[in-house]
């Protein structure tokens, strides 16, 4: 969510000790502010979206 948040698109995570990759796709949509919202908060907001695209496994040396 943070990557797709700064713009990124192609997003490929290494899983911690082990040999896979998560790959997902990223975007950011402009949406109006939630209903609770505070006053201080603009009328539009980016919201990051995130679909996961499957699990890779790296080739062993």
């Amino acid at each position: 969510m943070k990557a797709a948040n700064r713009g990124y698109t192609d997003i490929k995570l290494r899983e911690r000790g082990t040999k896979k990759v998560h790959i997902f796709a990223g975007e950011r949509v402009q949406v109006d502010k939630p209903a609770g919202a505070p006053a201080w908060m603009p009328e539009k907001i980016w919201k990051p979206k995130v679909k996961k695209m499957g699990i890779d496994k790296l080739a062993e040396i």
